[in-house]
This record gives structure tokens, sequence and C-alpha cells, in this order.
């Protein structure tokens, strides 16, 4: 189950954030042109010499921060890119504090 968090929670934090947030909006407007010029730069039925025309559009009009693999998870609260929690995007000192201070239910410290 992934724990999605509202729009405005990306932006909360450092500027580090806002660029994320903004990359994230990118990758999201062109999934469809990097799929389609994939495509098209894969297809060995194209011609060698469309394919290289259609990689050097690719290159120039679509913006660089438009790639998935730019995108750096962040925790919402403190802006820090390591030691992240996917489900739930918070750092690991975070996710700490929080549950010391008994915001998240059910976490308790380990005992055997």
């Amino acid at each position: 189950m992934k724990f999605r968090l509202p729009q405005y929670a990306y932006i909360i934090g450092t500027r580090g954030n806002v660029k994320d947030h903004m990359r994230r909006m990118l990758v999201e407007q062109h999934e469809v042109d990097r799929s389609v010029f994939k495509a098209v730069t894969t297809d060995k039925s194209v011609p060698l010499e469309h394919r290289l025309q259609v990689q050097r559009l690719f290159e120039t009009e679509v913006p660089r921060d438009s790639a998935a693999n730019r995108v750096v998870n962040r925790c919402v609260l403190t802006g820090r890119a390591r030691g992240v929690h996917r489900f739930a995007r918070l750092s690991r000192i975070m996710i700490r504090q929080l549950a010391h201070s008994g915001f998240l239910p059910g976490v308790s410290k380990a005992s055997w």
C-alpha cells in the first residue's frame, strides 16, 4: 500500500523540495513524449537517419529535468535527501522523532 501525501505537502521544507516538486511535475507532463520518442528511436524498422533526427529533436525539445531518474526522494518535513523511506516520504530521523513523540500509531520501540 502506497501512502500518498496531498499535493501541497511537496512544497513544505527547503528549496530542494520545491525543485523536486517541479521535477515531478515535469516528469508527469513529458511522460508521453518520452515514451513516444523512445519507441521511435528503438524501432529498427525506422531508417537510421530518421531515428537520429528524432533523437536530436528530442534532446533539444524535451527538458532534461523531465527524466524520471532526476527525481530525488526528499523528506517532506525537512528536505533531507538521504535516508528517506519511500512509503511515508519521511527521513529516518523524522520517523524516529515522530515515533518517540507518539505521532505514529502502532509504532513502538523493539523489545525481545
